[in-house]
């Protein structure tokens, strides 16, 4: 049995604030303790219901926050940045079913500290429908021929995951009061919840069904500026739709999770750059 564990910080509970997720800010060290944290909570129940191996894949900002010795010392870690598959790196057909960890709503939804991968993304659909991180990790894992079976994070992120994946459970461990505040459980709390059920999905993996993949992938992204959107239009096959619009058709979700990541980074470099213009003038 061998179980995968993508993990983001934004979900995590404890953590509602951009001064806590942000490197540099005076509560991110404490949120990376809190991150690290639910990891060994889930990392615990792997290996209660018998986990031969757990791989965690660190899938928040620059991807280097969880504190490595802190880490349980029975799982391996993946982490730093730029990763093929982004969120869903070292996900392969060995493993039996995938964990996502801290987990978020999407960019337009009324939750915490909500966004989809980028902070400048006013908004990513998918097929025309608005998707959050997990919906499209979960299409990754999908295309390995691996179940996604247990989402953690605030209430809108599961309520999201009920209706998307409805074969997976969910842990709330806050209600959202605004995107930068929270009904938070006591972290220790969750973390008890968290070890519960990922040793109930491990028990249960041999049951659970990947997502279905689209046959057709139309993904759209509302770029932060008419200059990334200029950017986003050069990637082969995408096109400029709007004024900050971008949108192609995709082969599959290794391609999706791709062009996600470089307008990750045209869109950051056009904010950049944008900043820049303004403080000259």
């Amino acid at each position: 049995m061998q179980v995968y564990v993508s993990i983001d910080m934004e979900g995590v509970a404890g953590i509602a604030t951009m001064d806590q997720v942000v490197r540099g800010g005076h509560g991110y060290p404490a949120a990376q303790r809190l991150m690290t944290a639910e990891a060994n909570a889930a990392i615990a129940g792997a290996f209660d219901a018998g986990a031969d191996s757990v791989l965690v894949n660190d899938s928040h900002g620059t991807m280097d926050n969880l504190i490595h010795e802190e880490l349980d010392p029975r799982a391996r870690l993946i982490f730093g940045s730029p990763k093929l598959d982004c969120m869903a790196e070292g996900i392969s057909a060995n493993h039996d079913v995938a964990i996502f960890l801290g987990y978020h709503a999407a960019a337009g939804d009324p939750g915490v500290l909500a966004h989809t991968y980028s902070s400048n993304f006013a908004e990513v659909r998918l097929n025309g429908r608005p998707v959050s991180e997990a919906e499209v990790n979960a299409l990754q894992a999908a295309a390995v021929g691996v179940p996604v079976g247990l989402v953690t994070g605030d209430d809108v992120i599961c309520a999201t995951v009920r209706a998307q994946l409805p074969a997976a459970r969910t842990v709330e461990v806050k209600t959202a009061h605004g995107i930068y505040s929270a009904d938070s459980l006591s972290p220790t709390v969750a973390r008890e919840r968290i070890r519960a059920a990922t040793a109930e999905t491990v028990a249960a993996a041999a049951d659970l069904p990947p997502v279905e993949i689209p046959a057709e992938l139309h993904l759209e992204i509302d770029m932060p500026n008419a200059a990334a959107a200029e950017l986003g239009a050069m990637i082969p096959t995408f096109t400029r739709t709007g004024d900050r619009t971008v949108e192609g058709r995709l082969a599959g979700p290794r391609e999706v999770l791709g062009v996600i990541s470089v307008c990750y980074e045209l869109a950051a470099g056009a904010v950049r750059s944008r900043a820049l213009l303004f403080n000259r003038l």
